[in-house]
């Protein structure tokens, strides 16, 4: 076999392995142990890549080679090994081999797969009668570790070198399962394009702590991160996220996991009714940048407690009871640090405009200075919903007290059923950002004064004017050519008659 890896090969490979559970279960469920065997087998070849490079290096040591193998990321018991579970594919029971398996693993990794004591696997059992009676379930279990040990999943370090094959094939799974298993997957899933143009537009630093609080699977969070490795050749930086659906949190610590991400905080519950990322006196913890893309319109997010709220996130107005969008930008404008907070949320359009405890928070927020960018995307970006949405830029310390205006709905790549963000669509975007002017018919500067005239409505077209007026028609160009095609048709039929007549047909 070949040492090359190829990307598209190891998707396919991954993808096809899914056929084991489709007529079984369905996507939303099977998902769970698709991504949980990439994660087994992944740390099960990094483990043994580097275990055989010892070996080689210090010899066949028994005792040495456990000591050197202490100093891993992360820890993997022999019986857990995925190479162990896939001896033993035949024998009855895979089911509850692979639970203990995963429940070794996380015993031995302390709080790196653990979050309050909640359990990454807790949610996700192999040994589980969604997947038919024990005979069935044994054989399609033993179906899906003979798809994961083809040579296709070698997935060691030594072939896979330094590309990142393994966090792109979590997120191409993440993301195939979202666009077959619609809203329901959708939900942890925000596309990689759109990720990669807020963490573009809020600029991480070295040194910046960097917030989601409805992180899903954590890419947003993630791109931030690589962000500041990229532009600044630095790692100093810490992730902070939470998360509502207990699978969904499983996969952002897989997903942190798999990445190498250890500097992070992602805890389980609900952002607005619990939030749990808080300081050592209990008060909500402040970052400099906090970007997520909320769930659009959330009904029932918690009205009924807002009143009440311990931390104060809603003295500028409690949001419609079935409307929970504001709930989730007022929580994170309260968590931004005072000086350096900057802040990238995803919203429908209707935040922009829609009246009553919506409009007064809007308001309130314009007023303060707050909102520094409103960036509208394209229809079709984003899974289990084909509204178009916008991006919504704040900062605690403006000096203008502008807001720049961008309408970026017809500058996308269209695909069969999602549109994409092309490259030169997000540069068209950030360059416009960073130059903060004018551009016909695609972006406007507006005052205070001109939103105050808008009575704070930011509908974008209400700033930017994409009318395309009509080309002026030249009523007398167009008398002329008809006269001209009047001439021809009479020529035509002159022509025509004559040739009737020679073949006796003529009148």
């Amino acid at each position: 076999m070949s040492d090359k890896i190829n990307q598209d090969d190891i998707n396919k490979a991954l993808w096809a392995a899914c056929d084991t559970f489709r007529g079984t279960v369905s996507a939303d469920t099977y998902k769970d142990f698709i991504l949980t065997m990439l994660f087994l087998k992944y740390i099960s070849d990094v483990w043994q890549d580097h275990y055989d490079e010892y070996q080689q290096q210090y010899g066949d040591e028994p005792e040495l080679l456990a000591e050197m193998m202490k100093s891993e990321r992360f820890v993997l018991p022999p019986q857990a090994s995925f190479y162990k579970l896939y001896e033993q594919r035949h024998e009855p029971g895979n089911g509850e081999r692979i639970d203990q398996a995963l429940h070794a693993i996380e015993e031995a990794n302390g709080t790196k797969l653990k979050d309050a004591g909640k359990s990454v696997f807790q949610d996700i059992s192999f040994n589980t009668d969604k997947l038919g009676e024990e005979k069935q379930k044994n054989t399609i279990l033993r179906s899906l570790m003979e798809d994961f040990a083809k040579p296709k999943m070698n997935l060691r370090p030594s072939r896979v070198g330094s590309l990142d094959v393994i966090g792109n094939a979590y997120e191409y799974l993440i993301k195939n399962f979202a666009a077959s298993g619609g809203q329901k997957a959708g939900e942890f899933y925000t596309p990689p394009e759109v990720s990669d143009l807020m963490a573009e537009l809020l600029d991480p630093q070295p040194g910046d702590s960097i917030c989601d609080p409805a992180c899903g699977s954590g890419s947003l969070l993630m791109k931030c991160g690589r962000k500041v490795k990229a532009n600044h050749d630095s790692k100093q930086y810490a992730l902070y996220g939470q998360e509502a659906i207990g699978s969904t949190w499983s996969l952002a610590k897989m997903n942190m996991f798999l990445h190498g991400e250890d500097n992070h905080k992602v805890e389980w519950g609900d952002t607005i009714r619990n939030p749990k990322l808080l300081d050592k006196n209990g008060n909500l913890m402040r970052f400099d940048i906090v970007t997520a893309n909320p769930p659009f319109s959330l009904d029932k997010w918690g009205h009924d407690e807002a009143d009440n709220d311990p931390h104060k996130r809603f003295s500028r107005g409690i949001p419609p009871k079935t409307k929970g969008d504001y709930a989730f930008i007022l929580h994170m404008i309260e968590t931004l640090k005072a000086g350096s907070g900057r802040m990238g949320v995803v919203v429908p359009h209707g935040v922009l405009f829609r009246g009553s405890s919506e409009g007064k928070i809007r308001k309130q927020l314009i007023d303060e200075n707050l909102l520094d960018a409103v960036i509208g995307l394209p229809e079709k970006l984003f899974y289990g919903t084909g509204i178009p949405a916008a991006i919504l830029i704040f900062r605690m310390s403006k000096t203008n007290k502008d807001v720049l205006f961008i309408d970026a709905s017809r500058e996308f790549k269209a695909g069969k059923n999602q549109n994409l963000l092309a490259e030169e669509n997000i540069s068209k975007v950030i360059d416009t950002f960073r130059q903060r002017q004018a551009v016909d018919k695609y972006a406007y500067v507006a005052s205070l004064e001109e939103i105050q005239e808008n009575d704070y409505n930011l509908n974008i077209p209400r700033y930017v004017d994409t009318f395309e007026e009509e080309e002026e028609i030249d009523l007398m160009a167009v008398r002329a050519e008809r006269m001209e095609l009047k001439k021809q048709l009479a020529e035509l039929e002159t022509e025509m008659a004559g040739y009737l007549e020679e073949l006796g047909y003529g009148s």
